[in-house]
């Protein structure tokens, strides 16, 4: 999960509900996902990043998510 305007687009601009899917929990944000395209793309030439999964540490699986 990661806190973009997706939920915002997702429910029609409802501000209040796109929030709800974040409550309890903490998202990765946008940031996130940027530092580790970073990391993967200034690696030397002889390293092959082939796979990178990235998960909030409130979620473990796609349906999985701890709250608080």
């Amino acid at each position: 999960m990661v806190e973009t305007q997706f939920s915002i687009v997702r429910y029609h601009a409802d501000v209040s509900q796109a929030a709800q899917v974040y409550d309890g929990m903490t998202p990765l944000t946008a940031q996130d996902i940027a530092d580790a395209i970073v990391y993967a793309v200034t690696r030397p030439f002889r390293v092959n990043i082939d796979e990178i999964i990235i998960k909030p540490t409130d979620q473990a699986g796609a349906g999985k998510v701890t709250r608080h």
